[in-house]
């Protein structure tokens, strides 16, 4: 068949647009992405919190960032250990090739992920430690460095309460290295006139809001005068903090982690809350990339990268404005992270599946 002028032109043009296209992504392709074929699981330990939903999403992103992953994978623990521990074995068992392990459950999720690592598989837990060692018991471990969230909380709290005063701390699981740490940093910058209200070392709310609620409403029952909220998860907070207005009290100033649904439960109330300061951390969701770009490299022959600890940022102040005054998305979903990499539309998709 004989083609036309016009259908030469509209042909190279395709070609020539294909190619290009072609050498963009081989030219984006990330360097921890290397030849080999391979699949990639991310577990969770508790993934029933739009936190855990987003940061699915990031990761499953970044793994598709390299063409050599052929599949990804996601289990929920749902908050049972040994759920957990099977959910590692049996993907491992199906043949998945690289691991990204959240432990919540901490040490005791260190002999399901030996045993993973020892049989040849690429495992990287990360964010919370299970204890062991690189190289002995898995891969890589992808840490933040939570102990500085906990100092970037404290120098806040001393410069909105520079007398002392009474705090609240809330972290997750029971013994989970994350808030060991938070106030191993806080309590590096806090002297003995701020006073701790809450049971040594935290209260305990696994990240789950309904249980986050329960254990404030019990503390705001129990102590008259709480100056500050300290939480790790701070979104969760926000079905409770209408309770101090309830028994005749301004909500405390809060130093905790972004979330959009806390960002405009600020936003409608402070102005009749007048102690309500906030300061927030970056909830961190990024830190799965870290650890995703790690289980890659190790499994498909990439670069790894030279970060091996996420360092999460401040992200709002009331108080300064700086880096960010308080954010909110009213027309987005308030399960969302503003500070995460991934678009808030991205994230909005992510929480409504679910």
């Amino acid at each position: 068949m004989k083609l036309s002028a016009e259908r030469k032109l509209a042909l190279a043009a395709a070609t020539l647009m294909a190619l290009g296209c072609s050498n963009l992504a081989k030219a984006e392709t990330p360097s921890w992405c290397g030849p080999k074929k391979a699949t990639l699981a991310l577990l969770d330990g508790y993934g029933g919190n739009s936190w855990r939903q987003v940061t699915t999403a990031s990761g499953k992103e970044e793994a598709l960032k390299c063409p050599s992953i052929t599949k990804y994978e996601y289990a929920d623990g749902q908050g049972d250990t040994q759920k957990s521990i099977s959910d590692i074995k049996a993907m491992a068992a199906k043949g998945i090739d690289a691991l990204v392990v959240f432990p919540d459950a901490g040490p005791a999720m260190l002999p399901a992920i030996t045993s993973v690592y020892k049989s040849g598989k690429v495992i990287v837990p990360y964010r919370v430690e299970a204890g062991g060692k690189a190289g002995v018991n898995y891969t890589k471990f992808i840490g933040t460095d939570f102990k500085n969230d906990g100092m970037n909380w404290g120098n806040w709290i001393k410069g909105v309460l520079p007398n002392g005063g009474n705090l609240l701390f809330l972290s997750g699981p029971a013994g989970n290295s994350q808030g060991l740490d938070e106030l191993a940093g806080l309590k590096s910058v806090l002297g003995p006139e701020y006073r701790f209200l809450n049971p040594e070392p935290f209260d305990v709310t696994n990240w789950d809001p309904a249980l986050t609620q329960k254990v404030l409403t019990a503390e705001i029952a129990k102590n008259n005068k709480i100056d500050v909220i300290v939480s790790d998860f701070g979104p969760s907070l926000v079905g409770a903090l209408p309770l101090f207005k309830q028994s005749g009290r301004s909500i405390p100033a809060l130093a905790t982690s972004d979330g959009n649904s806390l960002g405009c439960f600020w936003t409608e109330v402070h102005q009749d809350n007048p102690d309500f300061k906030l300061f927030t951390v970056s909830t961190e969701n990024d830190n799965v990339r870290l650890a995703v770009q790690w289980a890659v490299a190790a499994a498909t022959g990439g670069k790894p990268p030279e970060e091996e600890i996420f360092k999460g940022p401040v992200f709002e102040n009331s108080v300064t404005g700086k880096p960010h005054p308080v954010q909110c998305r009213k027309d987005l979903p308030g399960q969302i992270y503003l500070s995460a990499q991934l678009s808030p539309d991205d994230q909005a998709k992510a929480v409504s599946t679910k």
